[in-house]
């Protein structure tokens, strides 16, 4: 399937279910209106977008990102690269995201979009998984899909992430101490609408640890079997990451997850997130703030249309 947007503009699925290949494009460039409309219609239609040969530096990249909207700190709590306040290094010296999770749902309105651009990429292994929460949502069987909709969860950033005590060293120890640092609490809608195409997604994944109204342990029987729809292999785009390559993903209607199969070897990519609005349920009712203030990282986003 090709999808002729824009002159040169060539947009290739990857699978049926999420991610698509462009082409025909120089992202290091000012981009065009036009072309900027194409590349938004693309990411609601395929979820995920993936750009090779980019050679762009921070600046670059945050300048690319921008044409999505505004862009948010580098993080809530966990700090820059030096010198970009706005750019987050994903580096596996610092810690690996090795679970599923869409980013930051604990505030109050998470990044719309997360981009990500390969700095040193291992020799193999290393892939990132980015899954249709959208695609999750359509398999729910009936009765399932009927609970889903009536259900909110809370997400927080202050939780012990299933890691063994005698696992956790001194270094992962202060990991840990600045990624909670300041304690953040939000309730959201289970199933979230996509504020430009209306379609419903799963918005769950790891930052979700209860549902509002249960105790922890039926949350996570619950959670537990909403998710594996998520990670279904049908709803998964597993994407194997070479030089000069950027990604970007829709963090409304995606979760993924950073595999740790590369024997400890450098990995590191820089990501940019764009800022986001605050997600709606099917009733229409707004997400709200349990604890925590974000308004250093992140402004309000108010959905344009592509």
């Amino acid at each position: 399937m090709s999808l002729h947007s824009f002159d040169s503009l060539d947009i290739q699925k990857v699978t049926a279910n999420i991610g698509a290949r462009v082409s025909g494009i120089d992202i290091s460039e000012p981009l065009a209106e036009e072309q900027v409309a194409a590349l938004r219609e693309a990411l609601n239609v395929h979820k995920a977008l993936v750009f090779d040969d980019v050679h762009l530096d921070d600046a670059g990249h945050q300048a690319f990102a921008r044409h999505f909207g505004d862009i948010t700190t580098a993080h809530p709590t966990v700090s820059a690269v030096d010198g970009a306040a706005n750019v987050l290094p994903v580096d596996s010296e610092r810690g690996r995201a090795n679970h599923w999770h869409t980013d930051v749902t604990f505030v109050l309105n998470p990044p719309q979009a997360t981009t990500l651009r390969s700095i040193t990429i291992p020799p193999y292994g290393g892939e990132t998984l980015i899954a249709s929460s959208a695609a999750a949502y359509r398999d729910l069987p009936e009765p399932l899909r009927q609970l889903a909709d009536t259900l909110w969860a809370e997400h927080t950033n202050d939780y012990d992430y299933a890691v063994p005590d005698e696992e956790i060293d001194e270094e992962k120890a202060e990991q840990r101490a600045e990624f909670t640092s300041i304690t953040y609490r939000t309730a959201h809608p289970v199933v979230r609408v996509h504020p430009l195409t209306g379609e419903r997604g799963l918005f769950i994944g790891g930052f979700a640890q209860r549902i509002v109204g249960l105790s922890v342990g039926e949350s996570r029987k619950i959670l537990d079997l909403l998710q594996s729809y998520v990670t279904r292999p049908e709803n998964i785009l597993r994407w194997r990451w070479s030089p000069n390559q950027l990604v970007v993903f829709d963090n409304r209607i995606t979760q993924h997850y950073a595999i740790d199969n590369y024997d400890g070897l450098p990995r590191r990519l820089h990501r940019v997130t764009v800022a986001g609005d605050v997600p709606v349920g099917i009733e229409g009712k707004e997400s709200y703030s349990i604890e925590g203030d974000a308004s250093h990282y992140t402004t309000v986003a108010t959905p344009v249309a592509a």
